[in-house]
């Protein structure tokens, strides 16, 4: 129910050492005869005419920055409080709605002000002090979690990531700094325990580390991935320049809420000197990164590019012309999102910005070279907030749907969709009220074993082609898929393939219908019945589980020598690396041609290629897997995560009730909405 990023906590170092200048210098010009100042009242450097941020101002900038985006995104869903640490822990703001807004949070850092150089070294100015007053904050509830608690919750998932902006020496005053904040995450948690239970417990969190320096000077601390110290605790380390920080911190919050970034290209605007004329501009936004999954589904990639002096990607559309927001534009529309630009305070966003807020509505396309133009997207404002619209550029639901024969390999008329059918039909799997011991295994097992040849076309195979005219032949094929192939029923087979050999020895030919002759295209007797066998032995060999499937192969296998068309060494290895829903008889399996030969084996080697990078997995592991990953991202019944271990979770307490009914006659319908939505 509460992600971990629901609680972000800043804790900012207000320590000395970030009054000293980032040494990145900003050109500034004064009026002539105006005396030059040699400091501003924040604390900032000024070198001639040049500028320089302190390191507290630019942490203060970046992390107002970060909130900023996630309030834009997600207005009062995400909760982001701020501590400032120096000799204790002076708090910014809470988690009460009134105090999570940016006018809150930038008068308040007016009022803190950049630390004075004046301050004499003592050890008590530390950014510890910052740090145990945040996993205090953690343990405190929201609104949100107290809400919960109050309908009756008894295991409330608190969970949440602290972002310590400060600077150290090195490595070891790093490592001491994870283990105080690991050893006081420990004693909060054993104070929330009963019988004392002051606030929740920490399930988990998450400390982000950014040691920041002025630039050039070079870190003795080295940057470190995310690593588990304890089960309740993950830290990652970053170094950085002072004025990179913000970028960071934007790079960080992509992956913290899951965000992706849209670059609006060719937006036209008039020149801000010259009204007569008009330039094109690129203005960038964030929003959440399922506006781009739900275009057209999570299989779907939009073509990515990294913008300069950044180290995320974004997505690249084309403003269409603006017009009014109608009702058959959002038909298609999958999804919804809160957007905000990157650059809020730039002229090209701010003109983006108001022409949306003034009830227009945009649509963006996928630039393409060449072919008609696809809008994937909207961009539109409702209530003051600026959405965007993630239209479905795949086939509608409303639309018909598609002939099988229009599929990506073209007009396919001869697909074996009864065989298909009876396939299904063998392959369904029934649940059972008691679970007997091994039916599922054996399930599994059917599912392993029933598709592992079938062709999906007529074209592409003799032998299934063939049962209607041989009538030996369907009870063949059952007995060679047969998993417990006895001595008797390898006889028959063995008798079987004996009569046919007898048969192209003779030069008939095999009766194949007018139909099927004129679309295999293979005249030749004697090609006729290589393909056969060749075809039989691939079926026999992926069914190859006893040891009379084995005489059956090796049998088979002198056959084929006897009549001039001995197996190669490759054959029975290329047979295994082969899909189910192929056969000899494909174009790549045939002798090939002088002409044909280069493309027939670069054919066969990416066929290769796509079984070796799947491997050996069956329908069963695919569904299983796909299902497996669906279920890990839906939530969890609200009524199992209210209820403790080993009770049942009892739905519509209240229902039957006939006094309570009485009482409630006139707003039964709105509580059983709301108990369906709580459910």
């Amino acid at each position: 129910m509460f992600e971990r990023n629901q609680k972000t906590i800043f804790v900012l170092d207000h320590t000395r050492y970030f009054s000293i200048s980032s040494e990145q210098y900003i050109s500034m010009d004064y009026l002539k005869g105006k005396p030059v100042p040699e400091s501003t009242a924040s604390g900032n450097s000024i070198v001639g005419t040049q500028l320089s941020k302190s390191l507290w101002t630019c942490a203060v900038e970046s992390s107002i920055e970060y909130c900023r985006i996630v309030w834009d995104l997600f207005p009062g869903k995400k909760h982001v409080r701020f501590i400032v640490s120096d000799t204790a822990a002076h708090i910014v703001n809470t988690w009460s709605p009134s105090t999570q807004n940016m006018s809150h949070v930038s008068n308040a850092m007016m009022m803190v002000s950049v630390p004075s150089r004046s301050i004499p070294q003592s050890s008590d100015y530390s950014v510890i002090h910052g740090l145990r007053a945040a996993i205090e904050a953690l343990a405190e509830p929201t609104d949100e979690q107290l809400q919960a608690a109050h309908f009756g919750c008894k295991q409330i998932a608190n969970e949440g990531r602290v972002i310590c902006i400060t600077s150290a020496r090195d490595n070891t005053s790093m490592k001491s700094l994870e283990d105080i904040f690991n050893t006081v995450l420990l004693q909060q948690n054993a104070l929330v325990a009963p019988p004392a239970k002051k606030g929740l417990q920490i399930d988990h969190c998450h400390l982000v580390i950014l040691n920041i320096v002025p630039l050039g000077v070079e870190s003795l601390v080295t940057n470190r991935s995310l690593l588990e110290i304890s089960p309740f605790l993950n830290v990652e380390i970053h170094t950085v320049n002072a004025p990179d920080i913000s970028d960071k911190l934007l790079h960080l919050i992509m992956g913290h809420y899951d965000l992706a970034s849209t670059t609006v290209t060719n937006i036209p605007m008039k020149e801000e000197q010259n009204a007569n004329s008009s330039a094109n501009y690129d203005v960038e936004i964030l929003h959440e990164r399922a506006a781009h999954t739900k275009v057209c589904g999570p299989d779907f990639n939009f073509t990515t590019s990294i913008k300069p002096g950044t180290a995320y990607e974004t997505v690249t559309l084309k403003w269409c012309t603006p017009r009014g927001c109608g009702s058959a534009d959002l038909q298609p529309c999958v999804g919804q999102y809160n957007v905000t630009p990157v650059d809020v305070t730039s002229r090209p966003s701010s003109c983006l910005i108001n022409f949306l807020l003034n009830g227009r509505s945009v649509l963006l396309e996928v630039p393409r070279k060449t072919g008609t133009k696809t809008t994937s997207h909207m961009l539109s404002a409702r209530g003051g907030e600026i959405f965007v619209h993630s239209l479905s550029i795949a086939r509608s639901a409303m639309d018909e749907a598609p002939s099988i024969i229009d599929g990506p390999g073209g007009r396919v008329s001869d697909y074996r969709i009864p065989e298909m059918g009876q396939l299904l039909k063998m392959s369904r799997l029934v649940p059972l009220k008691a679970k007997p011991k091994g039916k599922l295994a054996q399930g599994e097992h059917l599912w392993r074993r029933l598709p592992r040849y079938f062709p999906r076309t007529a074209n592409v195979t003799i032998l299934f082609n063939l049962q209607r005219q041989l009538s030996w032949l369907p009870h063949f094929l059952h007995l060679i898929v047969k998993e417990d192939m006895d001595k008797q029923d390898e006889v028959r087979c063995q008798q079987q393939i004996h009569e046919l050999y007898k048969s192209a020895s003779r030069g008939d030919l095999l009766p194949f219908s007018n139909s099927n002759n004129a679309r295999l295209k293979v005249s030749k007797t004697k090609d006729q019945y290589r393909l056969f066998y060749r075809e039989l032995e691939q079926l026999i060999q992926l069914n190859a589980h006893t040891p009379h499937h084995k005489n059956l192969l090796e049998s088979l296998q002198s056959l084929r020598a006897a009549y001039g068309d001995a197996a190669n060494k490759s054959e029975p290895s290329s047979a295994h690396l082969r899909s189910y829903t192929e056969s000899p008889l494909s174009p790549e399996r045939l002798e090939p041609t002088n002409s044909m030969s280069s493309s027939s084996s670069s054919i066969l080697k990416a066929s290769k290629r796509r079984m070796s990078s799947c491997g050996q997995r069956s329908l069963l592991d695919i569904i299983s897997s796909a299902e497996r990953s669906q279920s890990n991202k839906r939530l969890d019944f609200s009524g199992r995560l209210c209820t403790p271990l080993g009770q049942t979770a009892k739905l519509y307490p209240d229902f039957g009730n006939k006094e309570k009914d009485i009482l409630t006659t006139g707003i039964v319908s709105s509580n059983l909405k709301d108990e369906s939505i709580r459910s």
